[in-house]
């Protein structure tokens, strides 16, 4: 007689229409989410674009205007205890005690989390090999680099088995060198612990590196899903990108339409994009067509895919362009109720706070 088959796990995270409204603006407007257990989830935004207010409804601190969700399997606003001691958290700023050693950070985590004396030992010394910081560990906090920094914060997270740990733009500000520690640590944890990963970033090369999938958010929106090679390629093989004046962008935009082998073509902030099974085949093309309307691009490049400009043909416009509208975007902006007032280390103090009192397993 065979074995009755087992019911299949619940995924990781899961969000049906979720919604944030703070006063008058709607930062998440209808957010929905299916991460699978195991896998490196990117959520790829400018700032401003809701990703960390949605990762604090995610983490139970924020509650939802509308919507539900589910973490490990359980709701948000239904079990938040649940939630919290099945997830890691690392927010932006490390939330460290620059007066305390790198040892005691993991064991007052530790502790936090209700971890019994036994396998809060066990768990420290793995957390240890994962933050690979050497004799640094006993040293004060004050002393460490970027990346030790975010590197510890990275194992303290971890120091009770989370099923899902939340990254929220881990490497911003960090040097080349640090983030290629942290995209590191990130990897290996996923692979070697089988953790989920819930990836927060503004950085393309970090989701596309790092991500098995993406969402892309605009505006409180998604405006893209999948994986980072699905997304290009829906692009196109190619894209011929034509810098330009602004006066000439609408001109150009029509004349490049017009052109026999463009697939598509997409006007932006700073010029146009063409998408095309061959570019360089057809940026001869391109160019005469333009000269023939009296359109003079400033570059004519062509290149394969990215994240940008899928996130163009989304949007119309550049993930770089929208970083620069919302550098006093809503998550700094939003006030008292809003997405970024408190300081990172206070909100993920809070969370430690609520899962310290909300029990454990």
């Amino acid at each position: 007689m065979s074995e009755p088959s087992r019911p299949a796990a619940p995924p990781a995270v899961e969000a049906d229409g979720l919604v944030r409204d703070f006063g008058a603006k709607r930062a998440v407007d209808g957010v929905d989410l299916l991460v699978r257990r195991g896998e490196i989830f990117g959520f790829l935004g400018p700032n401003g674009a809701g990703k960390s207010t949605t990762v604090r409804m995610l983490c139970t601190l924020l509650s939802p205007t509308a919507g539900k969700a589910r973490v490990a399997g359980y709701d948000i606003a239904e079990h938040p205890g649940e939630v919290r001691i099945r997830i890691g958290v690392a927010m932006q700023e490390s939330a460290l005690d620059e007066k305390q050693s790198g040892r005691e950070i993991l064991d007052l985590q530790a502790r936090l989390y209700g971890l019994r004396p036994a396998d809060r030992a066990a768990s420290i010394d793995n957390a240890i090999d994962l933050a690979d910081i050497g004799d640094a560990i006993d040293a004060r906090i004050s002393t460490y680099s970027g990346g030790m920094k975010r590197r510890l914060d990275l194992a303290a997270s971890l120091i009770h088995a989370p099923e899902v740990i939340f990254l929220d733009e881990p490497t911003t500000g960090l040097d080349p060198a640090s983030r290629a520690q942290v995209w590191e640590e990130v990897r290996r944890l996923n692979d070697e612990l089988g953790v989920t990963v819930f990836l927060t970033t503004q950085y393309l090369e970090e989701a596309d590196a790092l991500a098995d999938r993406v969402a892309i958010l605009a505006d409180g929106r998604i405006v893209q899903q999948g994986t980072p090679a699905e997304l290009k390629r829906a692009v196109g093989a190619d894209v011929i990108v034509v810098d330009l004046a602004p006066r000439d962008i609408a001109r150009a935009a029509e004349v490049a339409q017009e052109v026999d082998g463009a697939d598509g073509v997409t006007a932006g902030r700073r010029g146009i994009t063409i998408s095309a099974a061959n570019g360089a085949g057809l940026v001869g093309a391109v160019a005469v067509a333009l000269a023939g309307a009296d359109v003079h691009p400033t570059a004519l490049t062509v290149r394969t895919p990215s994240l940008d400009d899928v996130f163009l043909q989304a949007t119309g416009y550049r993930m770089s362009a929208a970083q620069e509208a919302a550098a006093d975007g809503a998550d700094a902006a939003s006030g008292p109720a809003g997405l970024g007032t408190a300081s990172n280390a206070a909100v993920d103090a809070q969370l430690r706070q609520q899962t310290s009192a909300g029990g454990v397993r």
